[in-house]
């Protein structure tokens, strides 16, 4: 069956040959960036705070954490994400969660595996950040719950969309400040069968790392009904605000 899948990718993409997501200029591979756009991306590798995966301008030995998890450890276990969140790596996320792009899941999707793969083998189950239901209703999907599904197939780990709930709507984050973000998602998420987490350590999937608040606050309710553990995996994480 795979080898017929394979002629047919090959055959399709002469056809209609594949292109860069961004620049629109043709590439080798389909769901891949061309070498010009790759290379202004700029992807998170060590050094980063051995904790929410905040990335160090300098070499320091592994098992760092930076200032802010010295300082208070954040509720979930560990964070990482793909890339640092700017105007450039914009082009890839705000298609893909606002304008009905989901032929970026699979790119999406191989930028998060190659993040989070210190994490799957400690991971029991994979979930989605939910949206409100109304929200959801205007996007028609949850681009975290895309991830995280197509992740889970990916890594071979169970996923699951009924665990978090968004038990009211919140204002927009995207200009508020950390205090501000806190307060917005304080108490607006619930759970759902709360016996699959029991016990379990869960990897809850996100498009951006902003301040953590979201994350925190979700983290917090999975902890409190029964999960052993919280890791973070987000495609982008915000650097400077």
């Amino acid at each position: 069956m795979s080898f017929f899948r394979t002629v047919y990718r090959t055959v399709l993409d002469f056809i209609v040959p594949p292109l860069c997501p961004i620049c629109k200029k043709r590439v080798l591979l389909t769901h891949g960036l061309c070498s010009e756009c790759f290379s202004k991306i700029h992807f998170i590798c060590r050094p980063y705070c051995e904790i929410c995966g905040k990335p160090f301008e300098f070499d320091i030995p592994e098992e760092t954490r930076c200032g802010a998890c010295c300082k208070k450890n954040p509720i979930f276990t560990k964070a990482r994400s793909a890339f640092i969140y700017d105007s450039f790596s914009a082009k890839l996320i705000l298609p893909f969660k606002h304008s009905d792009h989901l032929e970026l899941a699979p790119l999406l999707t191989n930028l998060l595996y190659r993040a989070g793969r210190d994490l799957f083998s400690e991971t029991d189950l994979i979930i989605g950040v939910p949206l409100h239901r109304f929200r959801h209703i205007k996007r028609k999907y949850n681009q975290a719950d895309v991830l995280a599904k197509r992740l889970a197939e990916k890594s071979h780990i169970p996923y699951h969309s009924a665990i978090l709930t968004r038990k009211r709507a919140t204002i927009s984050q995207g200009h508020m400040k950390a205090a501000d973000r806190k307060r917005n998602v304080a108490g607006a998420f619930g759970i759902k069968n709360k016996h699959l987490i029991k016990d379990k350590n869960i990897l809850l999937i996100d498009d951006v790392f902003t301040t953590g608040a979201t994350i925190n606050e979700c983290s917090k309710i999975l902890l409190k009904n029964g999960a052993a553990k919280v890791f973070v995996l987000t495609l982008a994480r915000v650097v400077k605000l």
